[in-house]
């Protein structure tokens, strides 16, 4: 990546289209082609088209998932798997190995509790992390260790250079691990560390359902932190030039320089996951179910039919937005509405923050509004318009 990558605009290359709902994870399989999880219960592998390398396409569909699936990771090709192969991680509490050559799962491995966040390869293990609160170890099919690593859900887990795993969970905190042994623990989000990722020759990134990401040393020493999300932070992913990835809530992807925001890429809806290639592209995977390519290169970026049928996407999608069921924002009541008592705990009332409805439920106890999560928003308008809702 040349030195004025960085100072070039990212836009649209390419969109793998396929999964049938959310597009949820992103592995980065080398030079080999990317692997992609949804809520279709699906796994679905892109491989470089031969003849226009702005594009990729579809090479397998990898369905055996019983609910929708998260975390990736890849197994180089070796004297077993002459085409590697892919970890997955699903809500089914399983993690699956599938074989690339043939596209047929060749392991399943189970025995955690409940959702699995987090799937990396530990030379020839597998360790994998879930809402259970555990990791598993897992060497020829088999669990060698287990361990409660944190006392809430685990939504996130990473291997340095260095060997050490990093675990990030709903404690708000983040763990660094040689063996099962904790070296130490990061503390300074106030919420939930759900994304992490190893930045080049600094330090550990972490996103956060705070809204920022941070920038830690090994040692603890925050070294950054970055904000300018407006709402939960789900992912992040850096690239040997120092530039940092975000996706969010918010519908956004943010590229970070030095710690300022240089350019926001807006989506069609919520980004789950982002990641660099090694080129410097940048791959996000949407609620849209798209999985999408942006890169900095005059070369690679789309047809001008192509950007313009983005552009009207987003327009569409920002107009849907403006209404919520048959809420229109405009007539959502502002924060002021806070000031007012509520009348029994756990009563509801959404308000509007900015383009945004934002749930918060009368805390009884406190005598105080609290903004509600994102799980309990939705079960809200489920149960109110279960008619936009599909099952």
């Amino acid at each position: 990546m040349d030195m004025e990558t960085d100072l070039r605009k990212y836009q649209l290359s390419h969109e793998l289209r396929g999964h049938e709902d959310d597009a949820r994870g992103i592995c980065v399989c080398g030079n080999a082609g990317i692997a992609t999880s949804s809520r279709d219960k699906t796994v679905r592998y892109w491989v470089c088209h031969p003849t226009d390398k702005r594009k990729y396409e579809l090479s397998k569909i990898l369905p055996g998932h019983s609910s929708f699936v998260g975390p990736l990771a890849w197994i180089p090709p070796n004297e077993v798997l002459s085409e590697g192969a892919i970890v997955s991680g699903g809500m089914d509490t399983m993690v699956f190995v599938w074989n690339l050559s043939n596209g047929e799962k060749v392991h399943s491995l189970s025995g955690h509790q409940l959702q699995v966040t987090g799937v990396v390869l530990d030379d020839e293990d597998i360790v994998s992390s879930s809402v259970d609160c555990t990791l598993r170890r897992w060497r020829r099919c088999k669990v060698v260790e287990s361990w409660e690593a944190h006392k809430s859900a685990i939504q996130a887990i990473i291997k340095l250079p260095s060997g050490e795993l990093v675990t990030g969970s709903t404690d708000t905190t983040l763990k660094l691990w040689k063996g099962r042994t904790c070296l130490h623990t990061f503390a300074g989000h106030s919420d939930t560390v759900r994304g992490l990722a190893n930045m080049h020759g600094l330090g550990i990134l972490s996103a956060s359902h705070d809204g920022s990401i941070r920038l830690w040393a090994l040692t603890g020493e925050v070294l950054m932190e970055m904000v300018g999300h407006a709402s939960i932070v789900y992912s992040v992913d850096s690239h040997v030039s120092g530039l940092i990835v975000s996706g969010g809530e918010d519908c956004s992807a943010k590229i970070w320089k030095d710690g300022v925001c240089v350019q926001s890429i807006e989506h069609p809806g919520c980004v789950w996951d982002v990641k660099f290639l090694e080129n410097g592209d940048i791959v996000t995977a949407c609620s849209d179910g798209v999985v999408r390519i942006w890169t900095s290169h005059q070369e690679r970026i789309a047809d001008p039919v192509d950007l313009d049928s983005y552009v009207s996407k987003l327009s569409e999608y920002k107009l849907s937005r403006k209404r919520v069921g048959g809420l229109k924002l405009e007539d959502l009541p502002g924060l002021d509405t806070l000031q007012i008592p509520g009348n029994s705990d756990g009563q509801t009332k959404i308000i509007r923050e900015g383009d945004n409805g934002v749930a918060y439920a009368w805390n009884l106890r406190e005598q105080k509004w609290d903004k509600v999560t994102f799980s309990f928003i939705l079960l809200f308008f489920q149960q109110i318009f279960p008619c936009l809702f599909y099952h």
